[in-house]
């Protein structure tokens, strides 16, 4: 799987706001911004005058990592090999009456100390001024600092052999959604840490802040739980080379947090849990036809007190290791048919006066959500657990990924609930050349709901579903 590079879609452009423009435009398009004709020289050794309430190691960083990105004359970050550069010789900049002269300074300032785990309310507000008077570079928070790298990185230009230039610039800058993110499913096609790095980069570069990893399903559990060896023992698809160590996890949590962007694990149940059942047969509910067990089996079973004690076990392990406040529970494309055959599953209903199976998937998402309260996380949910019927918590953010994802946000947020939208941007359905134009022009608020729907509604995210 290679680096998505441009997979970002209207999440970096309506994420920011977004503004047609030339080739070499901003991206995203900064909320407000203005670029005159007049510019600066800059070199390499220009230096950063840091304002900080104390010392920031993910600031350093995230200039560390810049300045390899401010002054690039070649393809080396896309090929080693690439060393030509793309001017033979330098523009007499002084014989050039837009030239304001040379900088050798940028003061940056974050005002609050520094944090050092990305959030769903981060502040990534910036702003970056360079004139004659000031050229400063102006954040709330590390995170806003970050994303104001990013553009300064775009802002600069090589403009003759060793020679680069930035134009009199005024920014001011901040996110119109809060969630803005890439899902990728590691379970039907593995993704090698490296390469989930990579796309962290790229995520970065497009001001992406949510990675939602999707990291389990039917077809492989590479997840590998100390708790429960066996779920990756048996349900990988090689228990030695395709799996995700609690080490290998960490690594892809702080490379997110050094450049803003939040890892959101997906643990998906009742159903999509089969190679759970490979170490762990007794979880799954087994599937009848005509009165006999036929072989198959189904969603985990919501009839035994062994399978919710199992998944606070595993919760209380994955909570521990990925430290964002949300987990993704999943609760779609759920086999009720299953469940509705299997006569233990039917004596319990009877026991407990369900008369519906809706009412059974109630009970198991309302014992989930207690589970996941109880570790003091928060969840999101796909939105089959509303349309089935059930009445999830009202602090539960519902992620909508159907067509005519339009009714589904006006039905969600009418029942008050906060909303991410992905129905118009699953990237593994792009066909050739003429289909992207429908990506960009989807925005989540045109589904004709008043201004405090919109208000629940919180980002969207970018799916790149395996194969």
């Amino acid at each position: 799987m290679k680096i998505i590079l441009l997979i970002c879609l209207w999440i970096a452009g309506y994420g920011y706001g977004m503004q047609a423009g030339a080739e070499g435009t901003l991206w995203p398009y900064p909320q407000e911004v203005k670029i005159g004709e007049t510019f600066f020289t800059i070199t390499k050794q220009f230096n950063f005058t840091l304002k900080t309430a104390g010392k920031c190691d993910l600031l350093d960083k995230a200039i560390a990592r810049y300045r390899k990105l401010f002054f690039l004359e070649d393809c080396s970050l896309v090929s080693e090999s690439a060393t030509e550069t793309l001017f033979d010789g330098q523009l007499n900049v002084r014989q050039n009456g837009l030239y304001l002269g040379q900088i050798a300074n940028i003061t940056l300032s974050v005002h609050e100390k520094c944090e050092t785990v990305p959030h769903m309310n981060m502040n990534e507000m910036y702003s970056i001024n360079i004139n004659q008077q000031i050229q400063d570079i102006y954040a709330e928070t590390v995170w806003g600092a970050i994303r104001a790298l990013d553009t300064l990185s775009q802002l600069i230009r090589n403009v003759g052999q060793n020679q680069f230039a930035i134009n009199e610039t005024a920014i001011l800058d901040f996110p119109r959604f809060a969630h803005r993110g890439l899902m990728l499913d590691t379970s039907r096609h593995y993704v090698p840490i490296k390469e989930l790095l990579q796309n962290l980069d790229a995520m970065a570069y497009n001001k992406l802040n949510v990675f939602h990893w999707h990291i389990v399903d039917d077809q492989s559990f590479p997840y590998v739980s100390s708790i429960y060896p066996e779920l990756s023992v048996k349900g990988a698809f090689n228990a030695k080379t395709h799996i995700f160590t609690e080490q290998q996890i960490q690594e892809v949590i702080a490379y997110g947090a050094e450049r803003g962007i939040r890892v959101l694990v997906e643990f998906d149940s009742p159903g999509h849990t089969l190679s759970w059942g490979k170490g762990y047969p007794d979880l799954l509910t087994p599937c009848y036809s005509s009165g006999k067990p036929d072989g198959t089996y189904g969603p985990i079973d919501p009839s035994k007190n062994s399978s919710y004690k199992f998944i606070e076990t595993l919760f209380k392990e994955v909570g521990h290791r990925f430290p964002d406040q949300y987990m993704h529970l999943g609760g779609d494309e759920v086999a009720l048919d299953c469940w509705q055959h299997n006569p233990n599953i039917q004596s319990f209903m009877k026991a407990n006066n369900f008369t519906t199976i809706p009412q059974l998937f109630q009970y198991y998402i309302e014992n989930l959500l207690n589970i996941v309260r109880s570790l003091d996380k928060s969840y999101i949910v796909w939105q089959e657990v509303l349309d089935e019927g059930v009445v999830p918590k009202s602090d539960t953010i519902v992620h909508i990924w159907k067509d005519g994802w339009e009714g589904e946000m006006l039905n969600v947020t009418k029942r008050g609930f906060q909303t991410i939208l992905s129905s118009c941007w699953y990237l593994n359905y792009i066909n050739y050349g003429t289909d992207w134009p429908k990506y960009y022009a989807c925005d989540p608020h045109n589904f004709g709901g008043t201004e405090q729907q919109n208000k629940l509604v919180i980002g969207g995210e970018a799916c790149m579903w395996g194969t």
